[in-house]
């Protein structure tokens, strides 16, 4: 069986050991990275990066890799290997990465391992992308399913409401289905793309398309009843909880306008 997750990197920067790591490097820089692969080669969207984040790398891995098992993290954000590595050390965590062993016993079992839900707890996931992000993103995005994909409709109008979700654009998954999930997402992002003219927002909010596909992964896998199960997710790096904390509560207050 051959396993492959594809660890996406704008910066040459470490990345986890073991052959079913694939490191991809995404975003404009000339330089190629020693032991990366590129996602701007054979059927890609790369030059949709500053815009769709994550998902180049997603889109080239299921159109133009071939394996069993396919997977998407992140070079800050990697799934551990069963516990939860919160209190950690960054060198701990890195003996903590998810290994394959691990990866093909859970897929015996489950279709999908996703990261573990992220609860907002005071605010649904509709009212948190509201005070983070222009609303007509995820406005445009119910329209659209409405139209070419009316059966998602009930899925989409559910989750938007829940205060919990499985976020960041993290997954593993058989490839027929990591397949069949990416050109899902990227067939209703390029309708969504088509309708919105974000020429005029911040380099930040020009993210626009990775922050909708976080919440479209729940809406696909509960309308295909994919079986799966979750892992922590381990940031591989040193968190700044108190300006974190603080930017959450300045959102819910004074709204997207206060970043």
């Amino acid at each position: 069986m051959k396993t492959e997750i594809y660890v996406v990197s704008h910066k040459n920067t470490r990345m986890p050991e073991g052959k079913m790591y694939v490191p991809v490097q995404v975003g404009t820089s000339p330089n190629n990275f020693a032991g990366f692969v590129r996602d701007n080669t054979g059927d890609n969207i790369a030059d949709k990066n500053f815009s769709y984040c994550e998902l180049t790398a997603q889109y080239w891995g299921a159109r133009n890799r071939h394996a069993d098992i396919k997977g998407l993290v992140h070079y800050r954000r990697l799934f551990t290997d069963g516990g939860s590595a919160f209190f950690k050390s960054v060198s701990a965590k890195w003996k903590s990465v998810l290994t394959e062993p691990t990866v093909e016993a859970l897929l015996e079992k489950y279709d999908m391992i996703l990261p573990r839900k992220r609860n907002y707890y005071i605010e649904t996931l509709w009212s948190h992308y509201e005070h983070s992000h222009h609303i007509e993103g995820l406005e445009v995005t119910r329209k659209v399913l409405q139209e070419k994909y009316p059966e998602y409709l009930r899925a989409f109008d559910e989750h938007v409401k829940e205060r919990k979700g499985h976020m960041f654009n993290i997954m593993i998954a058989k490839a027929a289905i990591f397949d069949e999930y990416t050109n899902w997402v990227i067939d209703v992002l390029r309708e969504v793309e088509q309708r919105i003219d974000i020429s005029s927002y911040s380099q930040s909010e020009q993210r626009i398309f990775g922050y909708i596909s976080e919440l479209l992964v729940d809406v696909w896998v509960t309308q295909n009843n994919i079986r799966y199960c979750e892992l922590p997710v381990m940031f591989m790096g040193n968190q700044h909880w108190v300006k974190k904390i603080y930017a959450f509560l300045k959102r819910k207050v004074l709204g997207r306008k206060a970043d």
